[in-house]
């Protein structure tokens, strides 16, 4: 006598679904609210870290990967780059900000201007 395999009952299609995007929904919501200070710290520690590390680089005369002693604690996802030609260096905070201090002579290093 043959018996019929049983399978555990799989919930509808429909129910997935709904709960996938409610969940999609909750985390852009929660996106949403976090954004704008999210994206403001990011900007200040990219626009902080440029000032310090275009300071260190053009005014101390210490090499770019020396400057980030410089930095506050927490500042470990800001990257550098310099363009010693323009003498200037970019801090990015990734995907979020990026902001470029140049070294003027007389003047020291000044951040570019923010655009909104």
């Amino acid at each position: 006598m043959a018996t019929a395999k049983q399978t555990a009952p799989t919930p509808p299609r429909r129910r997935i679904n709904r709960l996938v995007l409610a969940l999609v929904l909750a985390g852009a919501a929660l996106l949403a609210w976090f954004w704008g200070p999210l994206n403001g710290y990011a900007r200040i520690g990219a626009a902080y870290g440029a000032r310090v590390a275009c300071s260190c680089r053009f005014e101390g005369g210490r090499v770019l990967g020396d400057c980030r002693k410089d930095f506050e604690p927490g500042m470990e996802l800001v990257m550098l780059s310099e363009d010693a030609k323009a003498r200037s260096v970019t801090a990015q905070f990734p995907l979020l900000a990026r902001e470029t201090a140049t070294y003027r002579e007389g003047e020291g290093c000044r951040l570019e201007a923010w655009h909104e």
